[in-house]
Parts: structure tokens; C-alpha cells; sequence
């Protein structure tokens, strides 16, 4: 029987962030701000719409 591991605790998870964070500015890594609002996503032209069911009548 398989055990389900339990979640480690929010401040854990904030402590490792951090301490990866420190070690990435250590190596010379650097973190851009980017303001609120703007999207990594690019802007898609054209018509997304999707359909669907069957596009064609079924033959007899």
C-alpha cells in the first residue's frame, strides 16, 4: 500500500525559494521586474474559435 507523502510546510517552501533565489544571485544571475499587467503571451491574429460536434452530415 502506497503512503501519501505529506506537503512540506508554506514557510519551508518560502525558505527554499529564497535560498535558491540567494544562490542564483550568487552566480551572477539577475531578476528582471516586469510590470504588472504585461504578458509573456504573444498577440494571435485571427479567429480561435472552435467547434465543435460533427462538421459533416453523416452519409446514408
Amino acid at each position: 500500500m502506497a503512503t501519501k507523502k505529506k506537503q512540506p510546510a508554506a514557510v519551508e517552501t518560502s525558505d527554499s525559494i529564497a535560498k535558491q533565489m540567494e544562490e542564483f544571485l550568487s552566480r551572477g544571475g539577475q531578476i528582471e521586474q516586469i510590470d504588472s499587467g504585461v504578458s509573456g503571451q504573444t498577440n494571435f491574429k485571427g479567429s480561435r474559435h472552435i467547434t465543435l460536434g460533427n462538421s459533416k452530415p453523416k452519409a446514408e
